[in-house]
């Protein structure tokens, strides 16, 4: 019993074998995901799959990549599709220094509309945190991000961020990368969270787990991930398994 906590089955890597994709994702023992939207496609998309499976959940946001793009329009459309039973989360959202798409203060001005959202329609952040750990905490904490908290998706930076999120309310969330050989900071923090505070994710279609990395990812392989937590935490893999989706059963409101 799995939760991929974060997945793009609504991309286009996707379109050829989604069903194959979601039936060894089950077969791996994935019961429930939710599907990420981060513009106007993947967000239309991400609501269809909902429709389609009933162990499929949504989150609705607006990528900070693509916040230049970001108007009161498509901010409305969020706020209304935030009132869907199936939809858990608002996000993914945040900052990313590493792609120039989109100026900074378009970014911190973005990721401040969806925390204010969030809080107004009470369901937690998914946060996208790339080359940014200072701005985000910083934003967290000014725009009192700990009433709904979240998820702190992909988590690769240190303890010290770890916990400064954690004190507002957020989980911290393993993808692939916490399998890479290299990953020894992604990999010592794992082992510093408690599992109370922990969620596993895939990221799916990216950020495939070693041994498939360069690959395709896919959400089966967020048992890899599992599997690795369990052994960095030395815990039964079965009780990373029950306990990070509890984790997120708890934080997405899901019974």
């Amino acid at each position: 019993m799995l939760f991929d906590t974060h997945v793009h089955l609504n991309a286009d890597q996707f379109e050829e074998d989604i069903e194959q994709v979601i039936e060894r994702a089950n077969e791996a023992g994935v019961s429930k995901m939710t599907v990420v939207g981060f513009d106007e496609k993947t967000i239309n998309k991400a609501m269809e799959l909902t429709e389609k499976y009933d162990f499929i959940y949504a989150a609705v946001g607006w990528h900070p990549v693509d916040a230049i793009d970001l108007n009161q329009e498509y901010l409305n459309w969020i706020r209304d599709l935030a009132s869907h039973p199936k939809v858990v989360a608002i996000g993914e959202t945040g900052l990313d220094y590493h792609w120039d798409k989109s100026p900074k203060e378009a970014q911190k001005d973005a990721f401040r509309k969806q925390i204010q959202l969030a809080k107004e329609v009470k369901l937690p952040l998914i946060i996208h945190n790339r080359n940014a750990d200072e701005d985000v905490v910083k934003i967290l904490k000014e725009e009192k991000a700990e009433e709904t908290g979240g998820i702190m998706h992909c988590f690769g930076g240190s303890i010290e961020i770890a916990r400064a999120c954690m004190d507002m309310n957020f989980y911290i969330s393993f993808g692939g990368p916490v399998t890479f050989k290299n990953a020894k900071e992604t990999k010592e923090t794992a082992k510093e969270i408690p599992l109370e505070r922990m969620l596993i994710e895939t990221d799916a279609p990216y950020l495939a787990p070693h041994p498939y990395r360069g690959k395709r990812n896919e959400p089966a392989y967020v048992k890899l991930v599992a599997e690795e937590i369990a052994r960095l935490k030395e815990l039964d893999y079965e009780e990373v398994a029950h306990q990070t989706t509890k984790n997120a059963e708890k934080l997405f409101g899901i019974n």
